[in-house]
């Protein structure tokens, strides 16, 4: 004897959600040592090569466009040498 639709789609949509639960449950539960945070820092992850470079450029189109905004570098003043 089959059951009932109703039951059984309460069954399929009891065990997804227990699934959904566990897999929610599980993201995000490691932290990164600070050991082995040297790894994650490495320089291939970097997006730009030269962050002042970047900068500079940056700085003239802000000037330029009326542009500005969204990124930073290293260093301090303001830059208008």
């Amino acid at each position: 004897m089959r059951p009932s639709a109703p039951a059984s789609l309460r069954r399929v949509l009891t065990a997804a959600a227990i699934v959904v639960a566990v897999l929610a449950g599980g993201c995000g539960r490691s932290a990164v040592r600070a050991s082995e945070k040297e790894f994650l820092a490495d320089q291939v992850m970097v997006f730009d090569e030269d962050g002042q470079d970047t900068a500079g450029e940056e700085h003239v189109n802000s000037n330029r466009e009326g542009a500005a905004g969204g990124r930073g570098t290293g260093g301090g003043g303001c830059g208008c040498n």
